[in-house]
């Protein structure tokens, strides 16, 4: 099988590439049409800022490239949120492989008399979990965030997590599924949905 992560500007590669050795599965680091349309499965990481992304995207024609792929794609974090529609972030317009926008969070959210503070980081629960990623996962499996936006709950949804709003914490449509966490570093929920992944 071959795995491909997609090379540009803000993916967190090297972390995502530790996952993926653990699981023992074999992967190619590139931004090449021809290795990324020939692989099996497709991993779109990312890390960082959302306009900045998207402009290293189309210069590199990947923008076209992504959401044309047929094979299963798993995108994450800011990977997520670059495959919805647009992003409040720089006011960005995105791919548009999930139908639903990408809004920051609000810094006067209270939770419990608590301030909660923006950007959301650290381990938080997934519920509401439906879709192949999630099998073997227990409601409420904890994930670990780093993130300030955060797609709408829709149609699409898989898994829900709160923080200052319900959000969109996992999306699938089709061959696309996205996670806005860090799965590769999210302990054994993450390395689950990872093996999920593998096996679709």
């Amino acid at each position: 099988m071959k795995t491909v992560i997609i090379k540009y500007n803000a993916g967190n590669v090297q972390s995502v590439m530790f996952a993926l050795d653990r699981l023992g599965a074999p992967y190619l680091l590139t931004d090449d049409e021809a290795e990324i349309r020939s692989a099996d499965k497709v991993i779109f990481p990312g890390v960082g800022e959302a306009s900045t992304a998207m402009a290293y995207l189309r210069q590199r024609g990947l923008d076209k490239l992504i959401p044309s792929l047929k094979q299963p794609v798993l995108g994450t974090c800011v990977g997520m949120q670059l495959m919805c529609r647009h992003s409040e972030e720089n006011n960005t317009t995105c791919m548009g492989i999930f139908d639903i926008d990408v809004r920051r969070f609000p810094t006067d959210g209270v939770l419990n008399g608590q301030r909660l503070k923006v950007p959301h980081t650290g381990w938080n629960n997934i519920h509401t979990l439906r879709g192949p990623l999630t099998e073997r996962l227990p409601e409420n499996a904890y994930v670990y965030f780093v993130h300030s936006y955060a797609a709408d709950v829709c149609p699409e949804t898989t898994a829900v997590c709160d923080y200052v709003r319900p959000f969109s914490a996992m999306l699938h449509r089709d061959n696309f599924y996205a996670a806005q966490f860090h799965a590769e570093i999210s302990g054994n929920a993450g390395q689950t949905i990872l093996e999920n992944f593998l096996k679709l």
